[in-house]
């Protein structure tokens, strides 16, 4: 009988079809989407060793060093002897495997109880979400029915009050929620999910489960573009309807409705009306003379238009002390700036030292936003909390930074209220307008960084300590023209709603 692990139980209780696909066709997982958070999930694990290991005797149980056979055989002797705290430790039962997170044991003095351990989760949310609650029910059950004794079962999450104050000091990092009692007394659920698991597990034949609402929930599957690949596609799906709620698509696709032509109006607001009626017809909606009006009265006489992006870094750990878990801290900015006369110049920041940037950053926006003229970026709610975080953070600029704020212009709402075209496919992310009005200009071609989290993820590899000067230089080089290509189409797209 083969033993099934604790993510293909978990991926079996998101969609019968995925689980199959995992064990029979692993070759068609597209996994892209999810390096990051695999990369996030680790490094969170890894500090997690290091802020439970409070006696410094705690031993880690490394799959990938000693394989399986002997996973099992030494978590199997720690667990009997109770005298370490263990991370990973193996356990395998009933046709179920699984790596507890941390194990800490438990000795009862009195001598009436013996060994029992303390079952901790970890996971890099902020939060107890819902699935992670099947998860540790699963890991629960498998432990128990490996005769491990738990006195409790508890998720770590990340403690977003949590203020790093340096030093390496990261014990108040983790929250610990008990879920003890809930966790154990759905045993009997879980063997029924994984009876039912091993029964599809066991299939010659790849289940017939048409996608839907569950290809998303609780994750992106990495099987949807082969799922997708079996049905025939709308010409013009409803996804593509901004905002749409799902209780309006489970509707529909309650009666078989998958084409956006088949969406009835008095489903639809505005927008979604708009967007339905120029997508089926092919045609662009731009309110010209709208959007030329609107930003003609945010020009200043004689004055410069700066166009600004920022990057920002928001680690589930914090590096630098005085910040938070998931705090945005900003690391790059581009700044293009068109002058009166009609010359376009570009300035920058970026800090890939590993050192708090904070500081540099600040004192560079100051300085590369001048006076006086509108400051125009893309989604200003983004920007300006950043900027008021930073004017806290240092209150002998916050003058300066505040002005900056005052003269934000975001160009987000003057493109969602005048301008549409079909390819946006309801989006109106600068990476979709852009394109649309400049087909010169393209993310895609960007090597290495396309998108924010892309962004994210380099800077985090940059300042690691590993990192060699070459990878480093390189990781430079694709967020500058990345941050940069943001800035150039926020200048294009205002020159193009302006009608210059």
């Amino acid at each position: 009988m083969r033993s099934l692990s604790k993510s293909k139980i978990i991926a079996y209780r998101q969609c019968p079809k995925r689980l199959w696909l995992e064990i029979h066709k692993p070759e068609l997982r597209d996994d892209s989407a999810s390096q990051a958070v695999f990369a996030i999930g680790n490094q969170v694990g890894d500090m997690a060793q290091e802020v439970y290991n409070t006696d410094g005797t705690g031993v880690l149980i490394d799959i990938n060093e000693i394989g399986w056979p002997e996973a099992f055989a030494r978590s199997g002797k720690l667990l009997s002897e109770g005298k370490s705290i263990i991370f990973e430790a193996a356990m395998k039962a009933n046709g179920a495997l699984a790596l507890a997170d941390v194990m800490i044991p438990v000795q009862d003095d009195s001598g009436d109880q013996g060994l029992s351990w303390e079952m901790i989760e970890v996971k890099s949310a902020a939060s107890v979400k819902d699935y992670y609650r099947d998860d540790i029910a699963v890991q629960s059950y498998i432990a128990t029915a490996c005769g491990v004794p738990l006195s409790s079962v508890s998720l770590a999450h990340i403690d977003t009050s949590f203020v790093y104050q340096g030093d390496g000091d990261y014990s108040g990092l983790f929250h610990r929620a008990d879920l003890t009692e809930e966790a154990m007394s759905r045993h009997d659920e879980v063997e029924q999910w994984l009876s039912d698991a091993h029964e599809v597990a066991d299939r010659d034949e790849e289940p017939d489960i048409c996608t839907g609402s569950h290809c998303s929930s609780p994750f992106d599957c990495p099987f949807i573009a082969h799922c997708q690949s079996q049905e025939p596609q709308p010409a013009f799906p409803i996804s593509c309807l901004p905002r749409f709620t799902k209780a309006n698509k489970e509707l529909l696709a309650a009666d078989g409705i998958t084409e956006l032509k088949d969406v009835p109006k008095s489903m639809l607001n505005s927008t979604q009306a708009m967007v339905q009626k120029n997508t089926l017809a092919g045609t662009t909606y731009f309110d010209a003379d709208g959007a030329a009006a609107k930003l003609s009265g945010e020009t200043v006489d004689g004055a410069p238009h700066y166009f600004l992006d920022f990057e920002t870094s928001n680690s589930a750990i914090p590096h630098w002390k005085g910040t938070r878990p998931f705090q945005q801290v900003p690391f790059q900015f581009s700044m293009h700036t068109l002058h009166p006369d009609g010359t376009l110049e570009q300035e920058t920041f970026l800090d890939l030292s590993g050192d708090d940037p904070r500081r540099s950053f600040a004192e560079a926006l100051v300085k590369a936003c001048g006076d006086t003229g509108p400051v125009f970026v893309y989604n200003a709610s983004f920007e300006k909390t950043v900027i008021r975080r930073e004017a806290i953070a240092f209150p002998d600029l916050a003058d300066e930074l505040s002005a900056i704020v005052e003269r934000i212009v975001d160009l987000l709402p003057i493109a969602k209220n005048y301008y549409y075209h079909p390819s946006q496919n309801g989006s109106w992310s600068i990476k979709y307008v852009l394109p649309a009005i400049c087909p010169d200009l393209h993310y895609s071609e960007l090597d290495g960084v396309q998108d924010g989290q892309m962004a994210i993820s380099a800077y985090q590899e940059a300042i690691m300590p590993g990192t060699t000067p070459e990878r480093k230089a390189e990781i430079y080089s694709q967020l500058d023209k990345y941050c940069a290509l943001d800035t150039l189409a926020m200048v294009r797209i205002w020159e193009f709603f302006s009608g210059k």
